[in-house]
């Protein structure tokens, strides 16, 4: 056999090596969920929370990324920050979910504080290399026009000046829709969990990526 024609089996096998590649290169590390009820399925089996779901969706695709369901029922701002700490230390999270700030509304706590904690955790993550994607929610109506907008424009505020990607209303294509509540009218049943997933998924694919800013995240 001729040099010539090793040569060209080289040649030939680096091109089917490379068409039988996969297209895209899978990620890998791991993914912080730090939520609460909300994130944690309450009243749900876990198995049927977006979380999960999420989990479930990554590994069809080929992503080697672990997500790490830090969330629990009730959790505030206050208490996802004093638990952040230990949480990015022992998991080393390169990427991090941020769905917070329910309860402080629920409770009427300050405006102000919402947004303090929620800055302080995303710096917190930030200083560990750890991309943020932002969740937002808001308060039903008879809390007040004042309260609920001042509620409301915190998120677009901690994205702006974070500079991190944000989703306005994580609940948006479900708070309107009839059954898609449990019975205590605040958490969503299983059946809505998919459309939470699908709510997300257009940014969680963009914060694998490369990380997004918080103006080319289009949910």
């Amino acid at each position: 056999m001729t040099t010539d024609f090793f040569r060209r089996f080289g040649l030939h096998l680096g091109l089917c090596l490379l068409l039988l590649a996969p297209l895209g290169v899978a990620r890998a590390g791991t993914l912080l969920v730090l939520g609460d009820s909300i994130s944690a399925a309450y009243g749900l089996e876990q198995a049927d929370g977006w979380v999960e779901l999420l989990q479930s969706r990554l590994e069809q695709a080929g992503e080697k990324v672990k997500v790490v369901n830090a969330s629990v029922s009730g959790e505030t701002t206050s208490g996802g920050l004093a638990r952040l700490p230990r949480l990015l230390k022992e998991h080393e999270p390169r990427w991090m979910i941020l769905e917070l700030g329910g309860n402080d509304g629920l409770r009427g706590y300050p405006p102000q504080a919402l947004q303090r904690n929620l800055q302080q955790m995303i710096r917190l993550a930030r200083n560990e290399d750890v991309e943020v994607l932002l969740l937002g929610m808001r308060m039903p109506p008879n809390y007040g026009r004042a309260y609920t907008e001042a509620f409301a424009g915190v998120y677009p505020k901690v994205a702006e000046a974070e500079e991190v990607p944000l989703v306005p209303f994580f609940l948006e294509p479900i708070a309107l829709k009839e059954g898609a509540m449990q019975t205590d009218g605040i958490h969503p049943t299983a059946e809505a969990q998919p459309a939470l997933l699908d709510h997300v998924w257009p940014c969680v694919q963009q914060l694998l990526e490369d990380g997004v800013n918080s103006e080319s995240c289009t949910p």
